[in-house]
């Protein structure tokens, strides 16, 4: 390799440098804000994060970066750049050609109003009143309606969105998916709502707070995520943020009558944060420490959350555990009774506390309405009775005001229109991986009773968490399973689990 061209790539990353200490000092902030920031905190805080942000932008698009990313990328041919540093300047390029359609200001002005869009979200929601947040909800559509014709789009404006979720999905693929996932799923549904209804009473007794907390801390490091690289804190909706390399923070929602809500959001969010703290060190300086995709990222989510958090395997170890934090709540409740009520299949109102079947009705639901909101083909104002008649279309319920409907996720505050199908997705993966696993380490629900959770951990180290960004969501999936995504593993996995729960 040339001088010249090691040069250039010493310029490159010192740029990646000064993106990455934008995004620590942004990322701070932002978890602090959803946290622990005081209220009146707000408007300053919205207000700096617009300005850094507008730094990262700035470095991402300047003449600099450009003729770097040209530079390097011509150099390639001729000097056969590493992996490691062709993969980052692909995964730049992308950005750089995203953010250059933007003018500066603009996206500044979305920063600046996504942030105060999330706070506005939350009183809305403490207020069930729609109203108070479709003003910036409005604001937020207008401008990704903008951002989605000066990005392109070959059939769809959605798609636009898509891209930045999951890199190379379409409205046109997604409609396929869905509607395989529909027709496969509702005869489920309905074989369901004929059998008799389980009862968990008991999960909605009252369920001390610090007792949860000491439980969910327990767990997740039995998991292996390693609380010397992150911490656990409450919020009003649960997010994994990643601060550095050395912190990776999760969150929860607790609340007393309601074990649940807690436990398997804990799970989840550690889901993601294991992912993060298990990529290669050296992905970090070339920005390459992310997921693949937000549906590889999910898939490792989910997994922890349902396919081990709610087998009947995990409990077998773990129950007794759970019964030492709440004996009172639980001294009559036998591990099968707490093992169904966790399972429990029934048409309800809130996403995250949905069960594996019904779920994906959920994704769908908001995926069809930001479609539509982003086409232009309905108003942010008709959105909550746009959304009641799908709960009704596809569930059968309706929700009592807008905190349990159209309020409930914090994802259209911070404009992540286009991410909703990545949990679908997930799902998807997530069964499709489990199934390979099952044929290379075919004792591993066994380890799981053993309280064994490091040996699964570690293959998902080894076959995903450590690739991060250097391999595309296709070739992640085709290299571990042998074959493209194939949803029939997840038909498979809930029939499977039906047959458990009602016999």
């Amino acid at each position: 390799m040339s001088n010249l061209v090691q040069e250039k790539i010493d310029a490159y990353k010192k740029l990646l440098q000064k993106i990455i200490a934008y995004e620590e000092a942004i990322n701070l902030m932002d978890w602090d804000l959803k946290t622990v920031a005081p209220k009146h905190s707000i408007e300053a805080r919205s207000e700096t994060i617009g300005v850094l942000s507008s730094e990262v932008f700035k470095i991402s698009t300047s003449k600099e970066m450009e003729e770097l990313l040209t530079f390097l990328l011509s150099s390639d041919k001729d000097y056969n750049l590493e992996p490691i540093v062709r993969r980052s300047l692909e995964e730049q390029k992308k950005e750089f050609d995203r953010y250059k359609r933007i003018p500066a200001d603009k996206h500044q002005e979305f920063v600046v109003l996504t942030t105060k869009a999330n706070n506005i979200w939350e009183e809305a929601k403490d207020a069930a009143d729609f109203k108070l947040f479709q003003p910036y909800l409005q604001q937020v559509v207008q401008m990704l309606q903008e951002f989605t014709e000066l990005w392109g789009y070959k059939e769809h404006p959605y798609d636009a969105l898509l891209e930045m979720y999951e890199p190379g999905m379409t409205v046109k693929q997604l409609d396929i998916i869905f509607q395989g996932l529909k027709e496969a799923l509702i005869p489920l549904v309905q074989e369901v709502a004929e059998k008799k209804a389980i009862i968990g009473d008991f999960l909605r007794l009252d369920y001390d707070l610090s007792k949860q907390k000491e439980l969910n801390e327990f767990l997740v490091d039995q998991m292996g995520y390693d609380f010397q690289a992150g911490r656990l804190d409450p919020t009003v909706h649960p997010f994994q943020t990643t601060i550095n390399r050395g912190d990776k923070r999760i969150t929860t929602k607790y609340v007393h009558n309601d074990l649940t809500v807690s436990l398997f959001s804990t799970l989840h969010e550690a889901g993601h944060a294991i992912y993060e703290q298990s990529m290669d060190s050296q992905l970090d300086e070339w920005l390459l420490a992310e997921g693949a995709s937000m549906g590889i990222h999910e898939s490792q989510s989910l997994f922890w959350e349902n396919i081990v958090g709610r087998s009947s395997e995990y409990w077998d170890y773990y129950y007794q555990k759970l019964i030492s934090y709440f004996p009172e709540q639980l001294k009559t409740v036998t591990k099968d009774e707490f093992y169904r009520a966790i399972n429990a299949m029934k048409a309800s109102f809130i996403r995250i506390e949905a069960d594996e079947l019904t779920y994906h009705f959920h994704i769908i639901l908001r995926y069809e309405l930001e479609k539509e909101l982003i086409a232009g083909n309905i108003q942010v104002k008709d959105l909550p009775k746009a959304w009641n008649d799908k709960m009704k279309e596809y569930l059968g319920v309706v929700p009592e005001n807008d905190a349990q409907g159209v309020l409930q996720d914090m994802h259209w505050s911070d404009g992540s229109l286009g991410y909703f199908p990545s949990y679908s997705l997930g799902y998807l993966y997530a069964a499709q991986f489990t199934h390979q696993m099952g044929k290379e380490l075919p004792e591993w629900k066994e380890q799981i009773k053993k309280g064994n959770l490091i040996s699964i951990k570690e293959w998902y180290n080894e076959k995903i968490h450590r690739h991060g960004r250097c391999k595309t969501t296709n070739e992640l999936v085709k290299e571990v399973t042998g074959e493209e995504l194939n949803p029939d593993y997840l038909t498979a996995y809930l029939k499977e689990k039906i047959n458990q729960l009602y016999q």
